[in-house]
């Protein structure tokens, strides 16, 4: 069963037994919420991200476990890492199946261009990221397999990448998923679909932020994928945010 949490982030969530992504700094079940840091202290920032993930919690929506990961600019990061933008990064996904091998972009201040290669699924991505207003290609993602092509070219940084949906599923009968389709949205519009929305659809958008990386697993084709997200940065946002945090916590205390 699957349920969408909509609020000023939005993201897919699966009720009972696992959630779509591990824990990595906090988690909350419907008895408890603790915290589990890699660092010593908890920034503003960090306590800015709790604060979201709980926004996205319906309390008439009852979660087996609800579980996020994030990445500040301070603690273990990889020199890819550092590269990109100084703002907490929120990680989602990743979605698909466990085919092929582990690729990660990292983190960039955010997507310019993509490339996809399709038929009955998506055989390849590769993307062009923006770091400090110059353009960084990644490599591809995939299989050589696929007869149509489409190349996004956003008018960066007047528009940028905000949300992703789209479905995985076996290609052939017995197979592992891999992503069959795959829907863009920028601030300005929305591209797609491409491929075939055939299987388990995924979805999330983010108000406030934009996708600014992204990694997954590929093989012969685009087997599973993820985003880094970077956070709102809105004032008002965090005002509105600490209010309903401490009314949730309330709620599953």
């Amino acid at each position: 069963i699957f349920v969408v949490a909509k609020a000023k982030y939005s993201f897919l969530f699966r009720i009972n037994p696992q959630p779509l992504w591990i824990p990595k700094s906090f988690c909350c079940s419907k008895e408890r919420v603790w915290f589990s840091l890699y660092g010593n202290q908890i920034s503003s920032s960090f306590l800015f991200v709790v604060k979201l993930w709980f926004l996205c919690i319906s309390p008439c929506t009852v979660f087996t476990k609800v579980s996020c990961r994030v990445s500040s600019r301070t603690g273990h990061m990889d020199q890819q890492q550092q590269q990109g933008d100084k703002n907490l990064t929120v990680f989602v996904g990743p979605w698909g199946g466990n085919g092929g091998t582990v690729w990660d972009d990292g983190i960039y201040h955010g997507v310019r261009e993509i490339k996809l290669v399709y038929d009955h699924c998506i055989d390849s991505i590769s993307l062009v990221y923006d770091k400090n207003g110059k353009p960084v290609r990644s490599e591809k993602h995939g299989g050589h397999g696929g007869n149509k092509t489409t190349e996004i070219k956003l008018q960066y940084p007047d528009e940028y990448l905000i949300g992703v949906s789209g479905y995985y599923s076996p290609v052939v009968h017995g197979g592992t998923n891999v992503i069959r389709s795959m829907t863009f949205t920028s601030n300005k519009q929305v591209y797609g679909p491409y491929g075939v929305e055939q299987g388990t659809p995924f979805t999330f958008s983010v108000d406030g932020g934009r996708i600014v990386g992204m990694n997954g697993r590929s093989g012969w084709y685009l087997d599973s994928i993820g985003f880094r997200l970077s956070r709102p940065k809105s004032t008002k946002m965090i005002h509105k945010l600490r209010k309903k945090i401490h009314w949730l916590t309330r709620i599953v205390a």
